[in-house]
């Protein structure tokens, strides 16, 4: 019972501390949407597009998809003429980019710079898709999209309306990271009580060894992935009061949750635009673990040559 109550309690104690960031984000961006501002930002963009092969209004689904969330970038794509290529680019890009304003709130909290988490995701977006424009040859056929889902929503007309939207959306929200991360930390404390976590790390270890990162990570890796870059953080911010998580193993956990999170949802949600989302998974997962990598060595070189160099002022 006591393992229950404490879990719940850090359960609830995470919430609050994401739901302090997610509420007032989601209320913000939400009433936005109702402006024209985000179609300001989105013909500020169109120039851009043309370099990675998009049309001018494929910036709509970006700056939607960034600013408030992959559904609604998807049921902006759906209302547009494109090409298949033209839909892979944008849901590449979307899977390394999207709720940036959130996700990386969150991210902050437990300790990231702002410009890592947006270089690495705004990065790896443009990257990827300037790649795929100049490697693929082909996708020039229209794209025909799947099944949509019924979009009855309904738009508020006035200014109470809309601030009444902004406000049920945020605590949707809030409600949301609620429902995940509340179950999850009271997982997380029965599998310590039991010391299923210390296997849970073993059995996990040769992934964590791969991308350079200590086992005591395991848990938030396992968490991002499956559940998203949020809910990571949150198992994260527990992990980093509890088990002496270390810098280097914090970024470069969240780099890789950066390129590939929540990989179920987000590649399930793009099969409604009609795309192939075994090759979208495939780069996500590639492109985390080939980045993930890269920076462990490097940052390990660093490590070893400020050794060296201490080594060598104290012989002097």
């Amino acid at each position: 019972m006591g393992t229950l109550k404490k879990g719940l309690l850090v359960g609830l104690q995470t919430t609050w501390t994401l739901g302090k960031i997610i509420f007032p984000i989601t209320l913000i961006i939400t009433i936005l949407s109702y402006t024209p501002v985000l179609e300001w930002v989105a013909d500020v963009l169109s120039p851009l597009m043309g370099w990675i092969g998009l049309p001018g209004e494929a910036a709509i689904p970006l700056v939607l998809g960034n600013v408030l969330n992959l559904y609604a970038a998807i049921g902006a794509i759906l209302s547009m003429d494109l090409a298949v290529k033209e839909v892979f680019i944008l849901a590449v890009m979307l899977s390394f980019s999207h709720n940036l304003f959130v996700e990386s709130a969150v991210a902050m909290k437990v300790g990231i710079r702002m410009s890592v988490i947006l270089a690495v995701r705004l990065g790896l977006a443009f990257l990827s898709a300037l790649f795929i424009h100049w490697i693929w040859q082909g996708g020039q056929q229209q794209a025909q999209y799947g099944f949509v889902s019924s979009g009855g929503e309904t738009q508020a007309s006035s200014w109470g309306g809309i601030v009444w939207d902004g406000l049920s959306s945020a605590f949707i929200g809030v409600l949301q990271i609620a429902l995940v991360v509340i179950p999850i930390m009271v997982f997380i404390q029965v599998m310590k009580d039991l010391n299923w976590l210390q296997v849970f790390s073993k059995w996990m270890s040769p992934f964590t060894r791969l991308l350079g990162i200590r086992e005591n990570t395991s848990t938030t890796l396992a968490s991002g992935l499956v559940f998203g870059l949020a809910f990571g953080a949150g198992v994260m911010i527990q992990a980093v009061k509890e088990d002496n998580v270390k810098k280097k193993d914090l970024y470069l956990v969240f780099i890789f949750l950066v390129a590939c999170h929540a990989v179920i949802e987000d590649t399930l949600i793009f099969i409604p635009l009609g795309i192939p989302v075994l090759p979208l998974l495939f780069i996500r997962l590639v492109t985390a673990v080939l980045l993930t990598m890269l920076i462990a060595f490097i940052w390990k070189r660093a490590e070893k040559r400020q050794y060296v160099r201490k080594e060598a002022t104290y012989d002097y």
